[in-house]
């Protein structure tokens, strides 16, 4: 489709971006005064913006948008309009290729005279021997050393100059594919515009639009840092973004909005259709679609007789007769039967029953009512009859029996295509046998969604293929500077995260959040992360510190953090400083609303506890035949900081699934309310408060009274 240069062209401003788990959806204004044909064209957007995502909205509402669409855009730039960084790239090449051919001309200058020897007449049978001039061969061979050694002193020099250039054009290079890839680097630049079709204002109105728009190359993680004081119940959690994007678009002073959601998911409604018994009806035709005329390849005779290489076209068929309302049939010279034509269209886009050669009656049925064997063909053996078939869109009522269905005597090639909007769109070809059952279509042929959208078909011209020619279809991306642009959009997924980063579509799980940030933000095309304050949070806090001397006599700091607002906080990494001091980078689970979670701290030196145990072994019944493990536990906690703590002490008791074998508790300590990763099963607990420069003592213990058939003798008891 011709891009449209009559429109009036306005400016646009990128004016906010939601980030989404994958990609981003963003919203331009432009301001500017109706024309006469209501036509205007937005200029700015990006190369790799979704023509399917594309809405335009007037804010005022004083007109009406009757249609948009993007176009592509070419740009010519002089050398001089060029970056300085791509002019930098382009001499440091030129420095590196003119020192790189003075480095081979010294090689081929000390090849040259490394090549310079003595070399002797010719002798001839009766010549007497001569004497050999010693002095002239080592005047030459001082003449080629004294020669050598100044070439490769020069070749040095020329080796290390090589070497500094090569290197100042891998950084220029490096620099340039780590800029912003917004910059206008090449002298033919590729853009986007919006074609913008407005009704219902005057002309000279004045109206702002608003353009919205999907592009890739967009990802986010988020982050924190934790800011509190020792011996106080609140913090402030300042929420950031990691923001990395290479959508070919600079986001300057935009307002940031950040979402878990996904941009692909779909979100339409099911259509369910219904189920009928009775005979088949077929489908309504879909308004504003027909099929292709017959004949259409004739149009481009005269282009193949102008000198262009003759494409394979169709033959043109027999017109439809008087009862049909179909198209004829005609085979291409030399093809098989995939390569049937459909008034003007190949058969092997489309999923219809190919018709085969004729072949030979078949035979009388064989006794018993079996089919008899069919004749020696290319088919494979094995494979049954075709069952009856009807014809592609001819309505037949549930019970009737056409006639058989003939088998092909070779193989042949077939594949699906959905035929609509004057073209089709096919897919690979399958390789299946005649006498296989093709599947029937439901209905007549019918366009699909994107063959419905009429502003992005495209015609193909006669340098296209036979079946395609004068046709339409849906525009697909076929230009390689297009590709690779939207393959470098895309390449940021692959980002390496940053230390304790989870990707929000997995921290979320199945809720999605949105969280917009409380200023504007620039964050360049160059593809590396970049941070964004969203906001403050205000949660609460409350220090505690944990141990469990059965393992390790240390005690560790923890931080429940409470999450008191109505928003969820996905997992990320989080930056602690207490009293102005940076303490250490750790994780931060999802914390739901209003719930609330534990974050270590590490090691607490100025908390001790240490731990003794106590075993006796004894026996107990009337007769001596129960085992009596008796357990002591004697715990010493000391707080040496200037503050009141709350040290968690964790022991644990073991469990029995045996009911003889019994387990008697003697601890004022408490087991959490259910098991978890956290409390696994016989875990048990001292909560202790502890005063500033304090000390505590615990005893606990358990007995555990084995009977003497459940004992394992010679066993281990006392670990």
């Amino acid at each position: 489709m011709a891009a449209d240069t009559t429109a009036q062209r306005w400016e646009s401003v990128l004016d906010s971006v939601v980030v989404y788990a994958s990609g981003a959806l963003c919203r331009r204004r432009a301001r500017g005064t109706v024309p006469a044909d209501g036509r205007v064209r937005l200029t700015g957007l990006p190369r790799v913006a979704d023509a399917g995502s594309l809405r335009a909205t007037v804010q005022d509402g004083t007109a009406r948008v009757a249609a948009a669409r993007l176009e592509p855009e070419v740009e010519l730039r002089d050398r001089a309009d060029l970056p300085e960084l791509r002019r930098r790239v382009e001499r440091a090449r030129d420095a590196a290729d003119a020192a790189r051919r003075r480095s081979q001309r010294q090689e081929a200058a000390i090849a040259e005279i490394s090549a310079v020897r003595p070399v002797p007449p010719p002798l001839t049978a009766d010549a007497p021997h001569r004497r050999t001039p010693a002095d002239a061969w080592l005047q030459l061979a001082d003449f080629v050393d004294e020669r050598l050694s100044a070439l490769h002193a020069r070749a040095a020099e020329l080796t290390e100059e090589l070497r500094l250039a090569e290197h100042e054009l891998d950084l220029a290079e490096d620099e340039l594919a780590r800029a912003s890839s917004a910059l206008a680097t090449a002298p033919v630049t590729l853009g986007t515009t919006a074609v913008i079709t407005l009704e219902g204002a005057a002309e000279g109105a004045e109206v702002e639009l608003e353009v919205e728009y999907g592009v890739p190359g967009a990802v986010w993680v988020p982050s924190y840092r934790l800011t509190y004081r020792q011996g106080e119940d609140t913090g402030t959690l300042l929420l950031r973004a990691q923001l990395a994007q290479r959508t070919g678009e600079d986001w300057t002073g935009v307002r940031i909005g950040l979402s878990t959601a996904d941009l692909q998911r779909r979100t339409d409604l099911p259509k369910l259709r219904s189920l009928r018994i009775g005979r088949r009806q077929p489908a309504p035709a879909p308004s504003g679609w027909r099929e292709p005329p017959p004949g259409l390849g004739d149009l481009f005779t005269g282009y193949d007789a102008a000198g262009r290489p003759p494409q394979v076209r169709p033959k043109p068929g027999p017109r439809p007769g008087a009862g049909g309302g179909r198209p004829g049939r005609a085979a291409r010279p030399g093809g098989s039967p995939s390569d049937t034509v459909v008034g003007g269209i190949a058969a092997a886009d489309i999923a219809v029953p190919l018709a085969a050669p004729p072949p030979t009656p078949p035979p009388p049925p064989a006794p018993g009512g079996w089919p008899a064997p069919a004749e020696p063909s290319g088919a494979p053996a094995g494979f049954p009859a075709p069952p009856p078939m009807q014809t592609f869109g001819a309505p037949q009522a549930y019970g009737a029996v056409p006639p058989p269905a003939p088998v092909a005597p070779a193989p042949a090639m077939r594949s699906r295509a959905m035929r609509g909007g004057g073209g089709l769109r096919s897919a690979p070809d399958v390789p299946v046998y005649a006498a296989e059952a093709v599947p029937e279509p439901v209905g007549p042929a019918g366009p699909s969604q994107a063959q419905l959208d009429y502003a992005g078909l495209v015609l193909d011209g006669a340098d296209r293929p036979a079946h395609r020619r004068g046709l339409l279809f849906p525009g697909a991306v076929h230009d390689p500077a297009t590709v690779e642009s939207r393959n470098l959009a895309e390449s940021v997924a692959g980002l390496e995260l940053p230390a304790h980063a989870v990707r929000p579509r997995l921290s979320a799980g199945s809720f999605d959040q949105r969280y917009d940030a409380a200023a504007r933000a620039d964050v360049p095309s160059d593809g590396t992360w970049h941070t964004v304050t969203v906001g403050e949070v205000p949660v609460s806090l409350r220090t505690e510190y944990v141990c469990v001397p059965a393992v390790e006599e240390a005690v560790y700091g923890t931080l429940v953090i409470t999450n008191a607002t109505a928003s969820a906080l996905l997992a990320g990494p989080v930056e602690v400083t207490v009293d102005g001091d940076f303490l250490l980078t750790a994780a931060l689970p999802t914390l739901a609303a209003g719930g609330n979670r534990r974050v270590g701290l590490g090691q607490a030196e100025a908390v001790r506890v240490a731990r003794r145990t106590e075993l006796r072994e004894s026996t107990a019944g009337m007769l001596n035949n129960t085992t009596v493990l008796d357990h002591r536990v004697h715990v010493e906690l000391a707080n040496r900081l200037a503050h009141p703590v709350t040290v968690e002490v964790r022991e644990r008791v073991p469990v029995s699934a045996d009911q003889d074998v019994r387990i008697e508790e003697r601890a004022d300590w408490r087991a959490p309310d259910r098991p978890s990763e956290t409390y696994p099963p016989g875990t048990r607990c001292w909560r202790v408060e502890l005063p500033a420069g304090g000390t505590a003592e615990l005893d606990g213990g358990f007995e555990i009274r084995i009977p003497a058939g459940k004992a394992i003798v010679g066993g281990n008891r006392r670990s």
